[in-house]
């Protein structure tokens, strides 16, 4: 049996092993027990904090064609590939011929009989995957602390000279687009990007530096590799985003992942430098080719076969798709989680009660627009009735302070506690100049990214507090169309040129504005601050001061990420119970509550309900919903907003 140092530093040669010993079995379903071989070892106690990941350990640290982990977000889906799964070998001097396995390998040993009858040939889906958009620092800091238990592993450098063999795929010829192509592909280039280490980025609006040239000279890329990044861009969706991309190779069931898909994936790593020799050569002679034969352009092999070095190959053994990024809950299901969340379960209202005392604090002493960014923080999108996505709840802080900075304070503040987010400041020229919908790039065969290509449960943060006298552009209105869209109908349309695709989407969007937002919202909370300019900065200078305890921090995340996960029901007596108080508070006044109003109460219930820890709608809580929003009207009343119209 293989062992730890087997199956994680020489994956290869488990599978080699397995492959040989199905020679004398032709029967043998050799290829899923090795797939169930690393799916069980990976169960095993604290089996995977001992595989390496790529978001946490530098490229150049990593022995080639190890076993590692990425988590990462489906980019992009380039076409299939076939390759060689099997295929033979002529020893030069002794004639003799040997079967060898192609799975999992981008290039073959050398001495291969291309005329044999043994070859078989298979086919693979290709992934062009990055790092998950958004992901917040304090994840990839807890992250990157489970690899410490494979810190020995990371140590071991290996360099070995590769010779340049044929390699195992290639891309089955197709009819190109015959399209004429238009000046649009200038907006496609994106700013060049070096891959550096994961966790130092930041998505904070304001631009977060290292304090040390020492941990830049331990983790970073040489500067060769970093020279030859600044010419490759690497295609993430947010500007400023750090970390590798990798081209992820998958073998069976990949029907099932989708574009936008979070993924945690275990795989062979591949970052052979023939790689990058075999696609300089199939460059430099493809110049040489009728273009009307040649099944790529020189562009789209440029980007579908970068440099190993910086974009390496992942074949994958195993994938799962991940609900969610939260390291604290490491598990996708309830049943593997128990432990975490019967705890959690048993403490959700205490929880709840610090984090409103928190936000209250966050939000100048506002309980009310507390209670509102809790709902708002653990909505969740969980089905779709035709167009509708239910459970959507964007939300809109209207009348937030324009002085010391306070929407990215409170912004720094969110990004504490969920997985992913991103501050966009709507500002004129980020509207005019940025690029949210991702658009295809036929010459390259790719899609180029957008800011709006997302995970599910991204808080997207718009601060509309930016936005300034002037006249939007075509850009400009075509972004903010694109914004309306997301809110109203959780989809993006994305920009085939010719034509535009939906992609259903499910992404939490919280609106700060100076009066009622320009843009859609399920709900408008008017800000009552109760501190004044004056003293603004040193009260949010007070509110970072609070919360500092790292176990504080974690409950609270915890609690977020559980609250969204929990299921949701309406039992007939109390949908019965609402029925009879809707039509009761029609009654004396039927202009007072509309069917939209209703829909709005039933979203705060059930928001209301989770934030609880109650999985099914109670009395108690309906009336509790019923409370706040008429708080929150009599308050919109108070300040004349009335009917979406500002005085």
């Amino acid at each position: 049996m293989p062992s730890t140092h087997d199956w994680i530093n020489n994956p290869l040669g488990v599978v080699e092993g397995m492959f040989d010993a199905s020679q004398n079995n032709p029967d043998s379903a050799w290829e899923a027990q090795a797939v169930e071989f690393f799916k069980d070892k990976l169960k095993e106690k604290d089996a995977h904090t001992w595989v390496p990941s790529l978001n946490d350990v530098p490229l150049h640290y990593l022995k080639p064609n190890c076993l590692v982990k990425f988590r990462c977000m489906i980019q992009d889906m380039f076409d299939p590939e076939f390759y060689m799964g099997v295929y033979e070998t002529v020893d030069s001097s002794t004639k003799a011929k040997v079967l060898r396995c192609g799975k999992y390998k981008d290039v073959t040993e050398c001495g291969v009989d291309f005329n044999s009858r043994n070859t078989v040939t298979a086919e693979r889906q290709t992934f062009y995957c990055v790092p998950i958009p958004g992901e917040n620092p304090w994840v990839k800091e807890i992250s990157s602390s489970c690899q410490m238990l494979c810190h020995s592993y990371m140590m071991e450098v290996h360099s070995s000279q590769a010779r340049v063999v044929p390699s195992t795929s290639y891309v089955p010829s197709r009819q190109k687009r015959s399209y004429e192509e238009d000046d649009d592909t200038d907006d496609m280039d994106t700013q060049p990007q070096k891959q550096r280490e994961p966790h130092t980025g930041s998505h904070s609006p304001t631009e977060q530096h290292g304090n040390g040239d020492c941990k830049r000279q331990e983790t970073e890329a040489p500067s060769s590799q970093a020279s030859s990044a600044s010419h490759l861009d690497l295609n993430f969706p947010l500007p400023g985003e750090k970390g590798p991309s990798c081209l992820v190779k998958v073998y069976e069931d990949w029907d099932s992942f989708k574009l936008n898909d979070t993924l945690e994936v275990y795989g062979i790593l591949s970052v052979s430098p023939a790689l990058s020799a075999l696609a300089d050569e199939k460059d430099a002679s493809s110049s040489l080719l009728d273009p009307t034969e040649c099944m790529e352009t020189a562009e789209e092999q440029r980007v579908h076969s970068p440099p190993a070095s910086l974009v390496p190959r992942l074949h994958v053994i195993y994938a799962t798709l991940l609900p969610h990024n939260n390291p604290l809950l490491p598990s996708a299901t309830l049943e593997d989680n128990g432990a975490i969340f019967s705890s959690t379960m048993s403490e959700m209202a205490s929880i709840r009660a610090e984090l409103l005392t928190y936000f209250t604090h966050v939000l100048l002493g506002d309980a009310l627009a507390a209670e509102y960014l809790i709902l708002h923080l653990i909505s969740n999108v969980y089905a779709r009735r035709d167009v509708l996505p239910l459970g959507r709840f964007t939300l809109n802080l209207s009348a937030c302070p324009t002085v010391a900075s306070y929407t990215e304070h409170l912004y720094q503040i969110i990004q504490q506690l969920v997985p992913s987010s991103y501050y966009l400041g709507m500002s004129l020229q980020n509207m005019n100049q940025m690029r949210l919908v991702p658009k295809k790039d036929y010459v390259a065969n790719r899609l180029v990214s957008g800011a709006l290509q997302l995970v599910r449960n991204t808080s997207l943060f718009l601060d509309e507090t930016q936005l300034e006298q002037g006249q939007l552009d075509t850009t400009g209105v075509r972004n903010v169309t694109a914004l309306g869209n997301l809110i109203s109908w959780q989809k993006v349309d994305y920009d085939f040129n010719y034509h535009q695709m939906e992609f259903p989407c499910n992404i939490n969007v919280f609106i700060a504005s100076e009066g009622r937002s320009l843009l859609p919202s399920d709900c408008q909370v008017h800000l009552q601050s109760q501190v004044t300019p004056e003293h603004l900065e040193e009260y949010l200078s007070s509110i970072h001061m609070r919360l500092q305890a790292p176990s504080q921090l974690n409950k609270f995340r915890v609690y977020l990420s559980v609250a969204r996960l929990l299921d949701y029901s309406i039992s007939d007596e109390v949908t019965k119970a609402v029925e009879d108080d809707f039509v009761d508070m029609r009654k004396d006044d039927p202009q007072s509550i509309s069917a939209e109003d209703l829909h709005r109460m039933l979203v705060v219930a059930r928001l209301q309900s989770l934030s609880q820890g109650q999985t099914s709608l109670s009395r108690d809580s309906w009336l509790r919903a019923k409370h706040i929003e008429m708080l929150r009207r009599s308050r919109m009343e108070q300040h004349k907003y009335v009917n979406g119209n500002e005085p």
